[in-house]
């Protein structure tokens, strides 16, 4: 798999994200600010929920640009099956038969890309997963806990 292809994926993904968000951003900036969003009374929030409102989404925004920016620089590493799983690894994973695949990265955790029919799950080192599999290495077992009950994730590629 190519590591620079499934990082134009995520860019291409998070471009179009960053571009619904700014003009909700917008648009909601332009509700909290028009008259009719002058508060009747001292109950009435609707300007002022908006107004928190764009606030988040403009946050949001920042917070994509910055994974973009961290996306478009960051050196991709190949791995081989004897390296440690650090940043950049794409590792196959087996739970209870189930086989899955990660792709670790600084940020964009929660992200699924599609490649060649395979979904591909976006973790980050501070997740849980992440946390479990870093500095792990194929033939290893990865335990995540998970509520009240502990996973077994069987690492069995990496690349």
């Amino acid at each position: 798999m190519d590591k620079s292809k499934l990082i134009e994926k995520l860019i291409s993904k998070l471009e179009t994200e960053r571009t619904t968000l700014a003009q909700a951003a917008l648009s909601t900036y332009e509700a909290a600010t028009h008259e009719e969003s002058e508060a009747e009374d001292q109950y009435d929030t609707r300007g002022l929920e908006a107004s928190y409102l764009a606030g988040a989404q403009a946050k949001r925004v920042a917070d994509i640009d910055q994974a973009l920016h961290n996306l478009r620089v960051m050196n991709l590493r190949n791995f081989t099956e004897n390296d440690v799983i650090g940043a950049s690894a794409l590792v196959g994973l087996d739970h209870d038969g189930k086989f899955s695949t990660c792709f670790l990265l600084p940020l964009g955790g929660g992200m699924s890309i599609e490649n060649n029919g395979v979904n591909i799950q976006v973790i980050t080192p501070k997740s849980p997963l992440g946390e479990a599999i870093i500095g792990r290495r194929v033939g290893d077992v990865a335990l995540v806990d998970v509520g009240n009950q502990t996973k077994e994730y069987d690492i069995i590629s990496i690349k």
